[in-house]
């Protein structure tokens, strides 16, 4: 039955989008929850409003960093991935590099207008790293630069639907969830109906995928987190390092396939 099933797999892959699709157009329009941008540590240092929630953001350039670092290792052995993916694995570090600047912009002060700058640089770092695995697993067509930027772009626009619905008073976060959360959702679909991923290892997916849920939790659980340890630290701000630690799954990805890489050469 699961083989006969995979026999479909693109058919079963675009199914999943148009649901997803359909099923967010379905829903009334989802306005920005005011009391999102209330957070539980609200303190300042050294001149910094809401520090914690501000210099927690650290993790994501040195996360960013360490991602290019090891795409630049592997050019210096010799063990060079596809132009494209190459490519796309750039964007998605260097986007990450930019939530650090986005997030400690809104943190600061936060409001909708702050907030587009912090949502901007993570919406190219999902639609980027969902790049990555279409182009790996399913076709590299999807490596292609014009294929990136139309990703990207889709992303971007998304998102600024989002941000003039606000402006005029509607407020409708649906196409800004999608391309948010369909590719975290269709990432293990493909790894189950695409499994021969050479850039995209499934040990290294999975970790991702557990910090994620990690820093998804942490979010959730801001002012109980904050609280329960004595307003040290507040559970947004553990959220941004959860994030991060899920980024270095990527990176680790990127030396698992250079190490398998240089054995057969």
């Amino acid at each position: 039955m699961i083989n006969k099933l995979k026999r479909y797999r693109t058919e079963i892959l675009v199914l999943s989008l148009v649901t997803s699709s359909v099923g967010m157009l379905l829903l009334p329009p989802i306005r920005q929850d005011p009391l999102y941008h209330l957070f539980a540590d609200m303190r300042s240092c050294f001149g910094l409003k809401n520090f914690g929630d501000v210099a927690s953001n650290l993790g994501f350039v040195i996360a960013g960093l360490w991602g290019v670092f090891k795409i630049s290792e592997a050019e210096k052995r010799g063990l060079v991935l596809a132009p494209g993916l190459r490519t796309a694995f750039m964007v998605f570090f260097f986007a990450v590099i930019l939530i650090a600047p986005g997030s400690a912009y809104y943190h600061s002060a936060p409001d909708n207008a702050r907030l587009f700058w912090d949502r901007l640089p993570m919406t190219m770092a999902f639609m980027s790293l969902f790049v990555v695995v279409l182009a790996d697993r399913v076709n590299p067509v999807f490596a292609r630069k014009d294929v990136l930027l139309g990703f990207l772009l889709l992303g971007i626009a998304a998102l600024g639907y989002w941000y003039q619905s606000e402006l005029t008073g509607v407020g409708d976060l649906r196409a800004y969830f999608l391309v948010q959360f369909y590719p975290m959702l269709a990432i293990p679909l493909i790894c189950w109906l695409y499994p021969a991923g050479r850039q995209t290892k499934g040990k290294y997916l999975a970790w991702m995928y557990f910090w994620y849920a990690v820093a998804k939790i942490l979010e959730y659980f801001d002012t109980e987190i904050f609280i329960a340890f004595g307003q040290s630290i507040s559970g947004h701000s553990l959220k941004h390092l959860a994030a991060a630690l899920a980024v270095f799954m990527v990176a680790a990805m990127v030396k698992r396939t250079d190490v398998e890489t240089s054995l057969k050469t």
